[in-house]
């Protein structure tokens, strides 16, 4: 993997500034690698839990007959889970592969319809379907209603539904002790493990086991980045990658756009978005005593679609954004056919690769944001492998905690997402007493 800084070097004093202020943190995650998962950094360790890792594979093999798996989780529950998938296995996997996946992330009527429409003719068929519910707490609403949802409809055509149940929560919650009590398969997270940080334990192991990915690689290459982002300041890829968002942002930059040139990266930026916004998306800072308001809004975008949808903005708008372009190294594909007819709509396109067409719209791209002084940086990926993503995601987990530490806020806790939650519980409540 390779990352260059591009139009965004940052002045070496204000290096010297993020690495004074970085090497605490640094020492804190490096004895978190001694405690497990005893501390807020708990999520650096999931990569090297064998334990962990081979009893979801167990698991998994006992379920590998299954046509289908629906995953119910939401946020942190599912977005790391799909963003690998796609990643590796494609978006348009549940075409030609099976087991199917889908995931039930909201409780919008159409969306769980068709859902059940799905899983019902397969039921119906004597085929088997494995539900994933997913949920720290157990107290999601989103999760647990469309969790019931579909249990009833695997209870209506499996009188073993039991043990095509999985539930994945943190151990000794509430949930766990329910699904215990029920008879489902259930699976643990640590405690200290937040959602968002969650990807690499049995959260997103157990349905990418499901799906064919091979998680010893997934967990080999977060591990081996893991080790990288552990190192000093001047070594260390994650520090520096929060050390150049930080400048970008005390410049005026508050929107991080991640543009990916792989369609089926997009969820990749999907989960760094939500990594982004609620780690550093804080109304007060790390003592939880001053009011600081601090963010920076994360957006996601595909490239090349994206560059007919929003280069205008990108080019000519305010110069408020800081841009990570992700790009795949890849030198052979589809190639355009010789048609000479069509030199008179597009030239120069004949008997090219579409990466050679690709690589020139990137390289068209990076020009125009240098000639119009739009920052950004450039992550360059050998291959979409499961060891590759890994070490992606963990590198933009441990980044997210750096930049938290850079602006002095929790990159670790939501107080304002409780809000809607205790809200939306406070109105069903008052609907049920009527």
């Amino acid at each position: 993997m390779n990352f260059t800084h591009d139009f965004t070097l940052v002045p070496e004093d204000e290096l010297k500034l993020a690495e004074e202020k970085l090497s605490t943190e640094i020492v804190a995650m490096n004895n978190a690698t001694l405690t497990a998962y005893e501390s807020n950094y708990a999520s650096i360790n999931l990569s090297l839990d064998f334990k962990m890792r081979e009893s979801v594979k167990s698991l998994a093999l006992r379920m590998n007959d299954a046509e289908a798996i629906v995953v119910i989780g939401i946020g942190g529950s599912n977005l790391g889970t799909i963003a690998v998938h796609e990643a590796i296995n494609g978006k348009f996997y549940n075409i030609n592969h099976k087991p199917k996946v889908f995931f039930a992330d909201t409780v919008d009527t159409d969306s769980m319809s068709s859902i059940i429409s799905i899983i019902t003719s397969y039921l119906q068929n004597g085929k088997r379907v494995i539900l994933n519910v997913i949920s720290k707490s157990g107290g999601t609403t989103e999760t647990i209603a469309n969790f019931e949802v579909l249990l009833a409809v695997l209870q209506k055509y499996r009188p073993d539904y039991k043990k095509d149940v999985v539930v994945t929560t943190d151990e000794d919650s509430a949930f766990w002790h329910v699904a215990k009590n029920e008879g489902f398969e259930v699976l643990g997270m640590p405690k200290k493990v937040g959602g968002r940080y969650s990807v690499f334990s049995a959260v997103g192991l157990f349905p990418l086991a499901i799906l064919g990915v091979n998680i010893d690689e997934l967990h080999k290459g977060a591990a081996d980045m893991r080790n990288e982002c552990l190192k000093s300041f001047d070594k260390n890829p994650a520090a520096i990658s929060a050390a150049s968002q930080y400048h970008h942002y005390t410049r005026g930059k508050n929107i991080s756009d991640t543009f990916l040139f792989v369609s089926d990266f997009e969820s990749i930026g999907k989960w760094y978005r939500q990594l982004m916004g609620e780690s550093i998306g804080k109304e007060y800072d790390k003592s939880h005593q001053n009011r600081v308001l601090c963010g920076i809004t994360p957006t996601v975008s595909v490239g090349s679609t994206d560059l007919h949808s929003m280069a205008q903005l990108y080019l000519g708008g305010p110069y408020d954004k800081f841009t990570t372009f992700v790009i795949l190294k890849k030198d052979s594909g589809l190639i355009v056919p010789n048609m000479p007819v069509y030199d008179s709509l597009v030239p120069f396109i004949q008997n090219k690769s579409l990466p050679v067409l690709m690589n020139a719209i990137i390289a068209g791209v990076q020009t125009a944001f240098r000639e119009q002084h739009r920052p950004y940086c450039t992550v360059i990926l050998p291959n979409r492998s499961a060891a590759t993503i890994g070490a992606l995601l963990q590198w933009k987990m441990m980044e997210m905690i750096y930049l938290g530490a850079l602006l002095g806020v929790d990159p670790f806790d939501q107080p304002n997402v409780e809000q809607y939650k205790i809200e939306t519980k406070r109105i069903m409540k008052e609907q049920s007493s009527m």
